[in-house]
């Protein structure tokens, strides 16, 4: 298999252990992987893409570092956190949705004086073409990285992370994990393919795009990338949506509640929350053995939950 280059970000292996608090209510073994304790700000899956992505960036003699999502993106908090740590300049243009007022991640990126630009669209391509402009006005090249580090690059970090999981020697029958732009899930089900090829592999939708499309297409890119030949088999998918992106469900947040009050883990309302609402439902389900081990990829995320006005909510 291809190795690429990547630096150095985080702090790995990340934990991995068994929630007996959540077993025990949920009759399976939960087991838990703590991406969000990887050493970078709260941390999130979106170090191990960065290694590679920034990795590549620095390779190539770029500077300035740009990349995009909404306005209280993990993503890019993080590419602004893992830039600044390699002495690299970071601009984030942000779409103006969610919560823009300075909570949440939006306080971390004051606090880290990155330059933050918001634009008032729902498209892409005018995120890209802002982006070009503010590259000219600084008079600097620009490398971009798409939202959510989701391309093909940034997906070999997961399947870093399905090698690791492999090498702790706990087998695992299931492992669930939040998708929002695909590459994490794509990472996880080649790593899994590659390391773990007896885990079901559930990729947990927090957003409506057409995943069953956009992952597999993120895991051929990237078994090409790494030069690997073996069948690719698709993810299972499970809508986690709800009311919509980056809007808190009602189910995503009894399952915040149950991971908090059961372990003391915080998860977050737009990824991790409901992530593990899916996990939840499935065990309620019955679609889980009792002597199944069954993942949870915590991806991190935690600083959204700061941006949510909770009083609003109809908790």
């Amino acid at each position: 298999m291809r190795e690429f280059a990547k630096v150095s970000l985080g702090i790995y292996p990340t934990p991995l252990y068994r929630l007996s608090g959540v077993s025990a209510k949920l009759g399976t073994n939960v087991w838990i992987k703590r991406d969000d304790l990887c050493g970078v700000a709260l941390g999130g899956n979106k170090v191990r893409k960065l290694e590679y992505l920034l990795a590549d960036a620095k390779a190539k003699g770029y500077e300035l570092v740009m990349t995009t999502g909404q306005a209280q993106s993990n993503h890019a908090m993080l590419t602004a956190a893992c830039a600044l740590k390699l002495g690299m300049k970071p601009v984030l243009v942000l779409k103006k949705r969610g919560v823009c007022a300075r909570r949440g991640n939006q306080v971390l990126n004051y606090l880290m004086g990155v330059d933050v630009r918001f634009v008032d669209t729902d498209s892409y391509d005018d995120i890209y073409r802002a982006m070009d402009r503010i590259a000219d006005e600084l008079g600097m090249p620009a490398y971009k990285i798409p939202c959510g580090g989701s391309n093909a690059l940034g997906s070999v970090g997961y399947v870093d992370c399905m090698r690791e999981i492999a090498e702790s020697g706990v087998a695992f029958d299931a492992a669930v994990c939040a998708c929002g732009s695909g590459g994490t899930a794509a990472g996880v089900a080649l790593g899994a393919a590659l390391h773990m090829p007896g885990t079901r592999v559930i990729a947990a939708m927090v957003d409506t795009d057409p995943f069953d499309v956009i992952v597999p297409e993120i895991m051929r890119e990237s078994a090409r990338l790494l030069d690997v030949r073996t069948e690719l088999p698709t993810p299972e998918f499970i809508n986690l949506c709800g009311p919509g992106y980056s809007i808190p469900s009602e189910e995503g947040n009894e399952a915040i509640r149950l991971m908090l009050q059961s372990e003391g883990i915080v998860l977050d309302a737009c990824y991790t929350g409901k992530a593990f609402a899916g996990l939840v439902r499935l065990a309620r389900e019955g679609r889980f053995k009792p002597t199944d081990n069954v993942l949870f990829i915590h991806t991190g995320g935690a600083g959204g939950l700061f941006a949510q006005d909770w009083e609003k909510e109809n908790m």
